[in-house]
């Protein structure tokens, strides 16, 4: 039977990360709504609780029933989950004098705790809570603090529970990982058993069973989660899986010639339509950006519906659905933050059922399957790129004219982060999470280029360093670098005459620009 530890999400957005975290150490997890606890699953060994954006005092805030799983196996409250449990046991949450948020360091901590083994004795950590824990239950002793904050983690004395009021998952605790370490492997007695090697074998023999000599129909889209997933797939039934390539007319510059070519070296059965004048024809004068999504994404249902019609014994559709696809399409808090996943069923006129196969993977584990798989690393390293496509790069309306403005000042972009070499001699390209350019087409600058007085379009690059790309933050690319990429889009690119760079984080801002 497979281990897991369930994550339950009252909100946070660090929730994911956490999960990530757990995947790190080859353990597998589920993250569920946190009132969703599977009581009669015998394979949980410990559950976590997470933040919260609510304070336990608010009439809306988040509460589960700790007897389904308090004192049964061990547990961890993390931040809103640590102060849930104190106040739900008899202890005692008050607001706090200011907001503790940021760098701390921890002291008069019990480092023959099982929770703090291995730990520095002032080890820096990451505070973020508005309330703070002015008592704890009766059961339970505290094994760490801070300057500001007397109950920084307690423990029970009764039972296999422990709580911190900071973020282990966060980068800025030193040590998070080390604690979280602690409480899977030692205190729950994870196995780690869970890696990309044993997820491929094991999957291939699920997706065997499952389909049997069923055909399958899978939309590429050129990306590292479909790709992935066809590859998969053909491990599992081979010439059964009929994948299909839209190209919508927004996709980088000569992508849909380089990806049809490197899906036919990995030996899919792959159908590409060029289906750019409908999507064209179909978004000519919006510029609403959920718009734009919508009307992409219808388009690519009728042009997907209509070549998948043509495979009359199809009887599967496959998706390379990912896990944050999931969470973020089932916001507990009842806001949705992305409206373009595939999530949540297929159109009835279809009749087919669904397979996900990488439902359960964060996207740096998608790669480390496709790495596990053999793929070339040119398809399992690219960067993320949305759905929709440049349309979602251009503010504005869309036109052919300006796809072909921003492909050509996309294309220097990447070919500039790709060609750049860090001191470790590895591309810069694969140091960031994610990188584009955005074509400002609603506006126009003024300019001079030669003797001449011009006004164009500016174009604004964007490249973010994360983990998960639920938070992330701008990348500090290299002056010199910046200068040469500027200096060739102006003098190579038609139409543009001044270039930005977009220097915010999110959040605020998110990482596409519509």
């Amino acid at each position: 039977m497979q281990q897991k530890i369930i994550i339950l999400d009252f909100g946070s957005q660090t929730t994911q990360l956490i999960g990530r975290r757990v995947r790190e150490l080859d353990t597998f997890c589920e993250i569920l709504p946190y009132n969703k606890f599977p009581k009669d699953d015998a394979s949980v060994i410990g559950v976590i609780l997470s933040g919260s954006p609510y304070s336990v005092h608010d009439a809306e805030a988040f509460r589960t029933c700790l007897d389904d799983f308090v004192g049964r196996i061990p547990v961890l409250g993390i931040c809103y989950g640590a102060q849930f449990i104190a106040n739900e046991g008899g202890g005692r949450v008050e607001p706090a004098g200011t907001r503790e948020y940021g760098r701390a360091h921890l002291q008069d901590i019990d480092l023959n705790d099982p929770l703090f083994r291995g730990f520095e004795p002032h080890s820096q950590v990451w505070m973020s809570h508005g309330d703070t824990i002015t008592a704890i239950p009766a059961h339970c002793r505290p094994i760490a603090s801070t300057t500001d904050v007397r109950f920084a983690a307690y423990a029970s004395t009764t039972q296999p529970l422990w709580a911190v009021q900071f973020h282990p998952e966060v980068f800025h605790t030193v040590q998070g990982t080390q604690l979280l370490k602690n409480f899977v492997v030692d205190i729950c007695g994870s196995r780690q058993e869970w890696s990309p090697a044993s997820f491929v074998e094991t999957t291939v023999q699920e997706l065997k069973a499952q389909l049997g000599s069923d055909r399958v129909i899978l939309g590429l889209s050129g990306g590292v989660d479909s790709s992935v997933c066809a590859t998969l797939l053909a491990r599992a039934i081979g010439n059964n899986l009929t994948c299909i390539f839209v190209d919508h007319g927004m996709l980088r510059k000569n992508e849909f010639q380089k990806v049809m070519q490197a899906y036919q070296g990995l030996g899919l059965n792959v159908v590409g339509v060029d289906a750019s004048e409908k999507f064209f024809a179909d978004l000519k004068g919006v510029t609403d950006p959920e718009e734009k999504r919508k009307i992409i994404g219808r388009d690519f249902v009728e042009v997907f519906n209509a070549e998948a019609r043509k495979i009359s014994d199809a009887r599967w559709l496959a998706q390379g659905t990912i896990y944050p696809d999931r969470i973020e399409s089932l916001s507990i808090t009842g806001m949705v933050i992305k409206s373009h996943h595939n999530v949540g069923g297929l159109p009835k006129e279809m009749h087919l059922k669904l397979c996900e196969p990488l439902q359960w993977l964060f996207k740096d584990e998608v790669r480390r399957v496709g790495q596990e798989l053999g793929m070339p690393e040119r398809l399992i390293r690219r960067h993320p790129f949305p759905g929709p496509g440049l349309a979602v790069r251009i503010l504005g309306d869309i036109t052919p004219e300006k796809v072909r403005i921003l492909q050509e000042a996309d294309d220097i972009y990447i070919e500039h982060l790709h060609n750049y070499r860090c001191d470790d001699g590895e591309e810069l390209y694969h140091k960031i999470w994610q990188a584009g350019a955005v074509l400002l087409s609603s506006i126009r600058s003024v300019g001079v280029m030669g003797d001449e007085r011009t006004y164009e379009h500016p174009v604004a690059l964007r490249a973010v360093t994360s983990t998960d790309a639920m938070t992330a933050d701008w990348a500090h690319l290299p002056y010199d670098l910046l200068a040469r990429v500027s200096n060739d889009i102006i003098n190579r690119v038609k139409g543009v005459n001044r270039v930005c760079y977009d220097i915010s984080s999110k959040p605020p801002s998110t990482i596409e620009w519509e």
